[in-house]
C-alpha cells in the first residue's frame, strides 16, 4: 500500500515467518538499508557479516530478499556537534523477489 507521501511499508520477516519490525521507504532498497543499519556492525565493510533480509511489502504477497551488511566508520570531519565519532554504515544487495502462498 502506497501512502499519500509515496512511502511504502515493509515488514522484516524472520525465518519462522514472524514479522518483527516495519521499515518504510519509497523503494524496497531504502527500507532494506534501514534494516541493515540495525545489524551488528563489523570493523570494516570487507569483514562485515552478510545477513539475509526478507522484507514483505505490506498489502501485497511480495517478499523482497536482500543480502545486507553493516560496518563502523569514522564520522566525517565536518560532522555536526551531536553526531558521535563512529557511525554505522550499511549496504544491501538484492537477491530476488518471492511471492507468498499464504
Amino acid at each position: 500500500m502506497v501512502r499519500e507521501d509515496g512511502k511504502r511499508n515493509f515488514a522484516l520477516r524472520e525465518a519462522d515467518g514472524t514479522e518483527s519490525s516495519v521499515f518504510s521507504g519509497n523503494t524496497p532498497r531504502q527500507a532494506a538499508l534501514k534494516a541493515a543499519r540495525r545489524l551488528d556492525p563489523g570493523s570494516s565493510e570487507d569483514e562485515a557479516e552478510r545477513v539475509t533480509l526478507r522484507l514483505r511489502e505490506k498489502g501485497t504477497d511480495k517478499v523482497h530478499i536482500y543480502e545486507g551488511w553493516a560496518w563502523e566508520e569514522t564520522a566525517p570531519d565536518n560532522k555536526p556537534d551531536w553526531m558521535p565519532g563512529e557511525i554505522t554504515e550499511a549496504n544491501v544487495s538484492k537477491q530476488g523477489i518471492e511471492h507468498l502462498d499464504e
